[in-house]
């Protein structure tokens, strides 16, 4: 059987498919006709094999509670060793219905209320949300901007406040959302001695581990054995085959005891078994997706230099930052001279385009804005290209 769905330039219609996306800009205050290009997923169908899993499981009829049986960690082992060089070990997977979930229940496992737990700013908003909706206090290492707009640690800060603010645990992003890094071995080493120093816990957010761009992924627990005792290494399909709304997470906790402590922790949600569709989808996904995952990159690739060129030829006050991983633009929008709020109606109402603005992933974000880019490149061109407009007539 050979993988139907490698067509990435034809544009679908999502509306009407009750898409997050696409269906709900009235209820966020947006106009019905803008073009948006804000929330990590793709505009692109999956792999024809997660497809037919998912139209097998379908097809059964009785759609009961499941679990996974020794395939379905075969599928997600053998990925992780073929394309990130870790050996995982069947006992370390826990299942969640998503990234972030597990990142409220790891901040509530090993962390007391009132504790600090630490983040890198600007990042993922929900970093700051699982923090402080648990009643936790967030502290920030605010990551520093190079000259040439590339983003690096700053880890004299990260030693400082790890010892003055009493860190508990770091919730580390790797790749980093959205400024677009994949953090080389000495920079994860560095964080990882100092925590391993310190006991302090690292959950590692590895989901977007597949998009890297001509740099290699580490996974945290598998740099050093000392890493691998403070580790909660969180990954899942949804990113790399279009599927979170599948809701299946895969999180690989090697040390027993904070296994153990965020199991007792998830099984206080009382949330058990997997969703029935999204275990055949991840493993179809993990077992046979590799020819449209290739694909996929290769095609995002080519759009992020799209837009690279688009910028440099046609839009040079708005800077890109350095994209060597995910496939969410961080892009600078400060040299237009507008306040944040000036901004945000700037882009909604000249631009017609629903972005993430920069500030809802801390303050370090003020003058951004972050673009899925994962798109045909019909949507991306004509996004620029309204963008262009906009900007133009500024001029």
């Amino acid at each position: 059987m050979a993988e139907r769905n490698l067509d990435f330039d034809t544009v679908i219609e999502r509306k009407g498919t009750n898409s997050l996306k696409y269906d709900f800009a009235a209820e966020n205050g947006m106009p019905e006709d803008i073009l948006p290009l804000w929330v990590a997923d793709m505009d692109f169908r999956v792999s024809s094999y997660i497809q037919d899993a998912v139209a097998a499981q379908a097809a059964h009829g009785i759609y009961g509670y499941s679990d996974r049986k020794e395939s379905y960690f075969e599928a997600v082992g053998g990925w992780m060793k073929s394309r990130h060089d870790w050996e995982a070990q069947p006992q370390w997977l826990v299942n969640t219905p998503g990234v972030v979930f597990a990142l409220a229940t790891a901040v509530r496992a090993y962390t007391q209320p009132g504790d600090a737990v630490m983040i890198q700013q600007p990042v993922y908003y929900p970093f700051a949300g699982v923090v402080k909706n648990n009643g936790r206090r967030l502290v920030s290492n605010t990551l520093i901007q190079d000259e040439d707009g590339r983003y690096r640690m700053d880890m004299a800060d990260f030693e400082r406040r790890l010892t003055a603010e009493k860190i508990k645990l770091v919730i580390l992003c790797s790749p980093h959302n959205p400024v677009g890094r994949v953090w080389e071995r000495e920079e994860l080493e560095a964080v990882g001695d100092l925590c391993a120093a310190h006991g302090v816990i690292v959950v590692s957010d590895e989901i977007h581990a597949d998009f890297t761009y001509g740099k290699k992924h580490f996974v945290f627990a598998g740099l050093k054995e000392a890493y691998r005792e403070i580790s909660v290494i969180c990954t899942a399909p949804s990113k790399t085959f279009n599927i979170a709304g599948l809701q299946v997470s895969n999180i690989f906790i090697p040390n027993e005891r904070l296994r153990k402590k965020f199991c007792s922790e998830l099984a206080a949600t009382s949330y058990r078994e997997l969703n029935a569709v999204g275990m055949a989808a991840c493993e179809a996904a993990y077992r046979n997706g590799g020819e449209w995952y290739e694909a996929m990159i290769a095609y995002v690739r080519d759009n992020i230099e799209f837009v690279k060129t688009f910028l440099k030829e046609r839009l040079p006050e708005i800077r890109l930052s350095e994209t060597e991983g995910t496939y969410l633009l961080w892009l600078d929008f400060r040299e237009l001279g507008m306040t944040t709020a000036c901004l945000e109606d700037f882009i909604v109402k000249k631009a017609g385009l629903w972005l993430d603005g920069g500030t809802m992933f801390g303050g370090a974000g003020a003058g951004f804005q972050r673009v899925n880019a994962a798109c045909p490149r019909a949507t991306l061109r004509l996004a620029f290209e309204k963008l262009e407009r906009a900007v133009r007539e500024l001029r």
